[in-house]
């Protein structure tokens, strides 16, 4: 295998496309919007919905989502507050009211119809150049380079002999990615949807299950001794973070039916024993979440940052002493 960022000889190259989506013929996961009969609105929520965030806590929310919201004419009136409580615990709930926003633009513009033209997706909302190439290319066939961190991680492995690629999406790999893409437009599809499916259960970032890949005899990889990584790749923290703060008081205002008083959601424990008089029967699951905030080792100054890039982001709303989800 050659090493270098430039792909195999021609039929090399071919063989490695036909084994890879051989193999994900076979071991590819069953879900719901690679199934024919999905809308390309369903593929663009679980394209939204997908980002930094594991299938196995998708899966449950896209089918409530999509129960829900058939098309983006229904999501798009619906209120913002009802869109963040059924984002849930996904994360990143930023992507909620992005979608929505979307789905506005969509319903709007578009004949309530996603747009299969390429510039025309990138145009929309809160959708930027990965999404939009995913969804052309999984909605609508079309062929276009899609590339994540499972596809660079496979990519660089294979053909780079590199344990990891860049810490950031470079240049170079861009490049490679369009070189190795197949001329065919139905297998450009396969080959996106099946590399992707290879980074994501076989040759993963930190346990690698080498003796199920497809392409185990050609991988760069392997054959360069399997070389450590240029750097030691770190999880996102959490424990101790704003964004541990700022999903403790959404989980609040998620589950109240009505305002929060500000002073609720910027105190910890012992102060919340002074305020104990200002809680008006919140009900048992808004209860528990104020007591999950109250726990958390976090400053005034912390829980008053948290709040205050909430309210910048338009997931909450504050009028006088009150915040709420908004309207």
């Amino acid at each position: 295998m050659n090493s270098s960022s430039t792909p195999c000889a021609p039929d090399q190259l071919h063989g490695i496309h036909q084994a890879v989506i051989q193999w994900f013929s076979r071991a590819g996961r069953d879900l719901p919007w690679r199934e024919p009969a999905c809308s390309p609105w369903g593929v663009l929520v679980s394209e939204i919905m997908l980002q930094q965030t594991p299938v196995v806590r998708v899966l449950p929310i896209w089918r409530e989502w999509l129960d829900r919201w058939p098309t983006p004419a229904d999501l798009a009136a619906a209120s913002p507050a009802d869109v963040v409580r059924a984002w849930g615990r996904l994360g990143y709930p930023r992507r909620a009211l992005r979608l929505r926003a979307a789905a506005t633009e969509i319903a709007d513009h578009h004949d309530n119809q996603v747009p299969e033209n390429h510039s025309e997706l990138l145009a929309l909302p809160g959708i930027g150049s990965y999404t939009a190439a995913a969804v052309a290319v999984f909605a609508f066939g079309q062929r276009y380079t899609v590339v994540d961190t499972n596809i660079r991680r496979v990519h660089a492995r294979l053909f780079s002999g590199k344990a990891l690629p860049s810490k950031t999406l470079t240049a170079a790999e861009t490049r490679l990615a369009d070189q190795l893409m197949p001329e065919d437009i139905a297998e450009s599809v396969k080959w996106n949807q099946s590399v992707m499916e290879l980074g994501a259960l076989v040759c993963t970032a930190r346990s690698p299950k080498c003796d199920e890949c497809p392409v185990f005899d050609e991988c760069a990889w392997i054959a360069a001794g399997r070389p450590e990584p240029d750097y030691v790749p770190k999880g996102q923290s959490w424990h101790g973070t704003d964004r541990q703060v700022r999903g403790a008081i959404m989980a609040v205002l998620r589950h109240s039916p009505s305002p929060v008083s500000v002073d609720l959601l910027l105190t910890d424990r012992a102060g919340a024993e002074q305020l104990a008089s200002r809680i008006e029967n919140p009900g048992q699951e808004t209860a528990d979440m104020l007591e999950k905030l109250w726990a958390l080792p976090a400053p005034l100054e912390q829980r008053e940052r948290a709040l205050g890039g909430l309210l910048k982001d338009g997931l909450a709303t504050r009028h006088g002493d009150e915040a709420s989800l908004p309207s």
